[in-house]
């Protein structure tokens, strides 16, 4: 099975949990001081917020796996989508271990596909997705 991810950028993060958490009715699975995460069954979505001071808004959109065989093939319809693709591998990125992969749609909107492996205590390294999009990098950009 499949999960939508979708990521903001806020400029108030305390003031943005409270928003999501009133209109979810529940607490994030993931919260640190820069970052929290909602892992909602209904709707099946996989909701990031991010800290950040230069830009608000929709930062990128995701299709997360639950099962790491479901990944393939979704890498290969990425690939074989005729669109810019990076593949990052296993990485550490925002508090949790995936093994994802980078494409964006003909307006520059940057699409990840991924399955995590664990959460992490470290948001990890940031990683450059230039290649996609000039103004644009991964998961973790500041």
């Amino acid at each position: 099975m499949k999960r939508l991810h979708i990521s903001f950028k806020v400029r108030d993060l305390d003031k943005s949990i409270t928003f999501y958490r009133t209109l979810f009715g529940q607490e994030p699975a993931t919260q640190r001081a820069d970052y929290a995460k909602w892992m909602l069954d209904d709707p099946r979505v996989n909701l990031v917020l991010e800290a950040s001071q230069d830009q608000s808004g929709f930062f990128h959109a995701g299709i997360q796996v639950d099962e790491q065989g479901e990944l393939e093939p979704l890498l290969e319809r990425m690939k074989s989508a005729e669109a810019p693709y990076l593949p990052e591998g296993v990485t550490t990125c925002c508090y949790h271990k995936s093994e994802k992969s980078w494409t964006s749609d003909p307006d520059g909107v940057l699409w990840e596909a991924f399955f995590t492996h664990h959460e992490t205590a470290s948001r990890g390294t940031e990683q450059e997705t230039n290649e996609l999009q000039t103004s644009a990098t991964g998961c973790c950009r500041g």
